[in-house]
Order: structure tokens, then sequence, then C-alpha cells
């Protein structure tokens, strides 16, 4: 994957993606800010911001406007909110490349944040918020991070809470974008085809309100656990959903790759080692996944199950028997290299679109600070050795980093004594 990287005088991060082949074109636009760099009583706020972006700008003063433009060009556009950053992006027909990067930078550098609109979307964002704790499957997840990580940013739900959204007042958000939305903070990626001589001024020009100044820095992740932690959110569910929690480490530590390899034992594609354990031969779930959740200054390991009601206890203690296994035993060698082959084929696969070159290149820039190429990340993940996936199984899978989240009609008293490695 070609790609290239410039500070543009003002200190904005310019990456660029050029793909010669591909008929799209995406403008990315990416800041440093999300709810770990906010207090408590502004929880919510950087998602807030996000959906008000939307709402209008001076030169585009109502949401239909916005998007009636990008619509009439057949555009995908949309904006995440995270917890160390936000981004809003536009894909097009590359013909359109004009049009998208001014709707963008107009987005980013210009809202108007009108106090009605303001008023009608804290009434959508608390319904998304009803939305997503109605969903067990998603909520398990908030569960386990409030458990892991307590009341500091990173335990913090990413949309707030109901009280927070309905108290900001346009003031507060306009104060909050002014102090976050700087250039130091700010990386733009363009990638698809596009004309490579004079994109960079292009960009630099949309992007000139972009205001200069200090990045403000977010508090550092407080970790601390000494014994293994349980909760449960009692809800009515026909299955209960389930998310067990491993502290791992930061993005960009020189043992990830083993940490995917081991990732990817545990819970990649249909003959993984827990899909084929607890779907095809117990029959206890449907979905089973395993992945790590990398930050810049943390990490968190996790298993996610939806299993039946009544074998929530035989669900746990198989898990974690598996887990228990990779770090008493050596990964056979056919088992490891269809394990590597497995994720260097969906690495690439996972890069076909310009919109997805343009995250991966994103969000390694924010999490890492430099950016990879997949043949060097692939290059690492099949140098990876049977002995590094058993010692990093070690290292993760100890009774004092483990935690157990769960939504449904679980009792605590006949969970409790199963958390720990057999």
């Amino acid at each position: 994957m070609k790609l290239s990287k410039t500070v543009l005088p003002n200190g904005m991060r310019l990456v660029l993606i050029p793909m010669a082949d591909n008929p799209s074109v995406t403008v990315l636009a990416v800041v440093e800010t999300g709810s770990k760099y906010e207090t408590k009583g502004a929880n919510g706020i950087s998602h807030f911001l996000e959906h008000m972006v939307f709402k209008g700008t001076a030169r585009r003063p109502k949401a239909s406007d916005i998007s009636r433009e990008l619509d009439s060009i057949g555009a995908q556009y949309n904006a995440f909110t995270g917890q160390e950053f936000t981004g809003y992006y536009a894909k097009a027909d590359s013909r359109h490349l004009g049009a998208v990067l001014d709707v963008v930078s107009d987005l980013y550098t210009d809202p108007l944040f009108d106090p009605k609109e303001m008023e009608k979307e804290k009434g959508v964002i608390v319904e998304e918020i009803r939305m997503y704790r109605d969903l067990p499957q998603k909520h398990v997840q908030d569960v386990l991070m409030e458990l892991v990580y307590g009341d500091q940013p990173a335990g913090w739900n990413i949309a707030g809470t109901e009280e927070n959204v309905r108290s900001f007042s346009r003031e507060e958000l306009a104060g909050y974008r002014s102090g976050h939305y700087v250039a130091s903070a700010t990386t733009v990626v363009v990638a698809g085809s596009f004309d490579e001589s004079g994109i960079r001024d292009r960009v630099e020009k949309a992007f000139a309100r972009v205001p200069g100044g200090a990045k403000p820095a977010k508090l550092p992740v407080r970790e601390a656990q000494a014994a293994p932690a349980l909760r449960i959110e009692l809800k009515e569910t026909d299955q209960t959903h389930m998310a067990i929690g491993l502290r791992s480490f930061p993005a960009g530590d020189p043992r990830s790759p083993a940490m995917q390899v081991m990732s990817g034992v545990l819970g990649a594609g249909m003959s993984s080692r827990l899909f084929a354990k607890m779907r095809d031969e117990l029959g206890i779930c449907y979905y089973i996944r395993a992945s790590n959740d990398p930050y810049t200054d943390h990490g968190l390991f996790v298993i996610s199950a939806g299993v039946d009601n009544g074998r929530v206890g035989e669900a746990l203690r198989t898990i974690l028997a598996e887990c228990a296994a990779l770090r008493d035993a050596l990964v056979p060698d056919a088992e490891l290299k269809k394990v590597k082959d497995y994720l260097a084929g969906t690495t690439m696969l996972e890069l076909e679109t310009s919109e997805a070159r343009a995250e991966f290149a994103a969000f390694q820039e924010l999490l890492k600070g430099k950016i990879e190429a997949p043949d060097g990340i692939i290059a690492k993940i099949q140098a990876v050795t049977a002995e590094q996936v058993r010692d990093m199984a070690r290292s993760v899978f100890t009774d004092a980093g483990l935690n157990l989240a769960l939504v449904g009609r679980a009792k605590e008293g006949d969970l409790a004594p199963l958390l720990r490695f057999p």
C-alpha cells in the first residue's frame, strides 16, 4: 500500500493513499479528542459535538443542505466518536473529490450549533443511549468497561449520560470545540483515486480555518486490580450476554503481533478454538469472538459471547479452560500456520476500499503515532513463534487481571467461584 505523510505548516497532518485502479475517493478528518478528554460533568460532549456538526454550517445552514448535496453525488458519509478520537468522512466517485473535500472541511471547520437544533438533537441522542442500553450484546461491553476502569474516563460511556446530554449549552459545545479541534490534533486522510499533483495545496486550502494552539492532554488511565472482578446487570433476556476482559497493553507495543496470533487461535474464523468448542461441539452459543482493543496507554483483551441462560457457568468454565490451554501448551505448527495465513488474508481483504484504507492509516497515526504498511504488519505476524504465543497467554491470562461482565439473568453466587483459570 502506497502512502505518504506530511505535516502542514499549521501542524495538521496529511496522509495521502493513492489507489490508481479504485473508482472512489474518501476524505477523512480525524481529531484527537473523545470521551477520555472529558470531565465527568461534560461526559458525552465529544459525541454530542459530532452529531451537531451535521446539523448545519455557515454555508450549509440546514442538515438537509448537507445531506442533499452529498446524496446528489451518491456519496457515503458518516462520523464516529471513540474514547480517543472523533472522525468525519465522505466517500464518492473520484470525479467528485472537490465536492467531498469541500463538504468534509466545511463540517469540520465551520459548524453553526443552532440552539434550536441542539434541543432537538438532545432528544435524538437520549434515544440513542436508550437504544444501545436495550441491546444486551452491545450494552455488555459498556458494563465491562465500567467494571474494569471504574469512575474515570476509560470507564465512562462514550455517549455520556441522559442528564449530561440534556444539560449541554451552545457555549459549552463551542468552547469544547475551540479548545480541542486544533491543527496539531487534526489528521486528514485522502485515499482512493486522485491527482497527486496539487492535492496537498487543495487540502491545505480547504482546512485553512483550523486554528493553531496546543492540543489539550488527557489524564492517563489508572490501572489497579488484585483479584478477579464480576458485574451482572439483571435483565429479562432469552440468552445471557457475557464479556470477559483481561488487561493487556497499548497500541504499538512490540508484543502486538503475538497478541494478534493468540487472539486468532482463540477466535479468528469458524475453525478457531472457541468457535469449534462453544458452537460446533457444545452448541452453547451462536456468536463468540476474541479480540484485543488497544488504546494509546492501555489495552483490553475481550472475549464476548451470547449463551443459553441455563449454561452460563458451563460457558465460563469452557472459555477459561481454552485460554489456560494456550498458557500451558504450545500451539501445533499446522494450527499456527493456519492462523497466521488467516490473519494475513483478512488484513488485505479488509483494505480493499478507499474508506477502509483511510481508517487504517488514521487509526494507526492516532493510536501509535506512526503508520505501518500492511506488508510490514503481516511480516511481523508471520514471524510469531509458538513460544511467543504461550508467553503472551501466560502474561495475559492471570486471575488477578480477570473481569467478567454479564447482561441477563445470571446469579453472582453461581459465577463468582468460577472466576479463576484452571
